[in-house]
């Protein structure tokens, strides 16, 4: 059944987004540009009430993702909710803009604007050493996947507790289920591996997260919730069709 928001984000965005259609049908016969003017506006106001959201978010935590990636996340969770894709109301952020030093993972909880979990998130091995670069949607490839994911079901691997992540995205993530690009603990994606290598280990291509955090990350995001990665990456920015408005 199709998940709707109805607290923040229902608040500042979708009733945007009716109020938005309704305002771009009243203008049409009205001149070419006030329909560019309109969309204008629309742009416009999607972008500051993504701010107010984000303002929500910092005033109850102490770390966020940065802001433009915030919206680009954001933009794509809308668009699952509105496919009724959604039912579990957590969106995780991955930014791999940042060094595997950092911790780069959020976990948002969209009713209650909480981070859930802010932690290391590991990168594949063939997609760089400190910082992810290469990506991929090949079988074998060891490199991880641009985009947006949908958490499914889990299961016990070589690996323990795992989750699968179906892909959204054709020529981006869509093989991530038959690759076994999944959420699972590594020793590798702890800490103690920094400190001794100057850098988290790497994956065959899945966001493997700390051991110590994995079984209780991985039960409250699974049952279809977002999974956003995102990287400065210039062909994946210019052809999702999960980023524009």
């Amino acid at each position: 059944m199709k998940y709707r928001i109805l607290t923040v984000v229902g608040v500042l965005i979708f009733s945007f987004a009716f109020s938005s259609t309704a305002e771009i049908n009243n203008s049409k016969g009205s001149g070419i540009n006030e329909e560019l003017s309109s969309e204008l506006e629309v742009e416009k106001s999607f972008e500051a009430k993504v701010v107010e959201l984000y303002e929500t978010f910092s005033l109850k935590n102490s770390t966020m993702p940065q802001l433009p990636v915030f919206e680009k996340a954001i933009s794509g969770y809308m668009k699952l909710d509105d496919a009724g894709r959604i039912s579990n109301p957590l969106l995780t952020v991955i930014d791999f803009n940042l060094s595997s030093t950092k911790k780069r993972m959020w976990i948002l909880n969209m009713e209650t604007q909480e981070v859930i979990f802010n932690t290391y998130v590991a990168h594949g091995q063939n997609t760089g050493g400190e910082f992810a670069e290469n990506f991929s949607n090949k079988q074998n490839s060891h490199k991880s996947s641009l985009g947006f994911y949908v958490t499914g079901e889990t299961y016990y691997g070589k690996n323990g507790l795992s989750l699968f992540i179906d892909g959204m995205e054709k020529g981006f993530n869509s093989n991530a289920r038959e690759r076994y690009v999944v959420i699972h603990g590594a020793d590798y994606a702890e800490p103690d591996f920094i400190k001794r290598v100057g850098r988290l280990g790497r994956s065959y291509g899945c966001p493997a997260v700390p051991n110590k955090i994995a079984k209780e990350l991985i039960h409250k995001i699974k049952g279809k919730s977002v999974v956003y990665i995102h990287k400065n990456d210039k062909n994946y920015l210019e052809n999702s069709d999960y980023l524009s408005v």
